[in-house]
């Protein structure tokens, strides 16, 4: 199901989504404890319950607010293990297949770099895909085969790199993402792609993708399974120890604490994710939609945090669709 937002009418879905940022804008805490016991949606089998249910943010344990948003522990450390090594092998062999516009540098940093997939047109559109991980892990060579769908459609891909936490700042991490995409307008057209550009991101990635979308060298973008105010990370141990999100940084990178940017921007989630991820999407779904901007809330039934990436490998699937529409608006 794709719930519509945007081109100056709302369904009755987004109608409801922004009654609920007024609640939010109320009693944030409150809200997210409520929704925690009131999503229906099913888990990945192995998952374990968020402990938000019944609780208030300021009362609820240090394990309580690490666990509201460790999606690892959720599907189970096994389960993401496999999953990310899956993606990891694939990757492999899509690199190996097509090695010749690689590892090509934007910046000075170790990880500022670029894999460029052109398709034989080079008008056509270009998927561009930024890795999640928490700011602090993962790579563009773990998620190369995520282009699997649209390359199959015919599209050009792209991939870029980022220095990580605890050695870059959050801010370092989106100021490099700005030079990422100033030398993808500069540069791309050199390796044959000249089409409009599509960002994706996933997790870490999402919120990334939310951030850039204002760049001019991006035309829309696909935001999946994001946390979009990072206050909500402050008191997470499993990020914020190597991530250190400072107070100015949760005010200036936080998407819900930004102005609205009007591009198309669709948001996705996983039904089977947890509570707390599951309502940061719909928040800043809402949140949007009160500029009457572009972009649909794309749930992904049956699917957790890390399976609902399988959807971009496919290229009939809900996500690559959502993804191929955004270079129709």
């Amino acid at each position: 199901m794709i719930i519509k937002g945007g081109r100056g009418c709302l369904a009755p879905q987004t109608t409801m989504l922004l009654k609920e940022v007024h609640m939010t804008a109320l009693n944030r805490r409150a809200f997210m404890a409520a929704t925690a016991a009131s999503i229906a949606a099913p888990t990945a089998s192995g998952a374990k319950e968020c402990p938000t249910a019944g609780m208030e943010w300021i009362t609820m344990s240090l394990e309580a607010r690490n666990l509201a948003y460790n999606n690892v522990e959720h599907v189970g450390p096994e389960n993401a293990r496999k999953k990310t090594e899956g993606w990891a092998a694939a990757s492999k062999t899509l690199r190996e297949q097509r090695p010749k516009h690689l590892d090509l540098a934007y910046g000075n940093g170790e990880r500022n770099k670029w894999d460029l997939y052109p398709a034989n047109d080079p008008k056509v559109p270009c998927f561009v895909h930024i890795h999640g991980g928490y700011w602090q892990r993962g790579s563009k060579e773990i998620f190369a085969c995520l282009s699997d769908g649209p390359l199959a459609r015919g599209w050009s891909a792209a991939l870029c790199g980022y220095t990580l936490a605890p050695e870059a700042t959050l801010t370092q991490i989106t100021n490099e993402l700005k030079s990422a995409f100033d030398w993808l307008n500069a540069k791309a057209g050199e390796h044959g792609i000249q089409g409009p550009i599509i960002v994706t991101g996933w997790s870490a990635g999402g919120h990334l993708t939310s951030f850039i979308l204002d760049h001019p060298k991006v035309a829309a973008g696909l935001a999946i399974s994001g946390v979009f105010d990072l206050g909500a990370l402050r008191d997470s141990p499993h990020v914020n120890d190597k991530v250190n999100l400072s107070e100015e940084e949760i005010q200036k990178l936080s998407p819900m604490r930004r102005p609205i940017v009007n591009k198309p921007l669709g948001i996705a989630y996983g039904t089977g994710e947890l509570p707390a991820m599951i309502a940061s999407s719909r928040d800043y779904h809402a949140y949007r939609s009160q500029g009457h901007v572009p972009g649909d809330l794309i749930p992904i039934a049956n699917t957790n945090h890390f399976t609902i990436l399988d959807e971009l490998r496919q290229p009939n699937s809900t996500l690559t669709r959502a993804v191929i529409a955004m270079a129709q608006y």
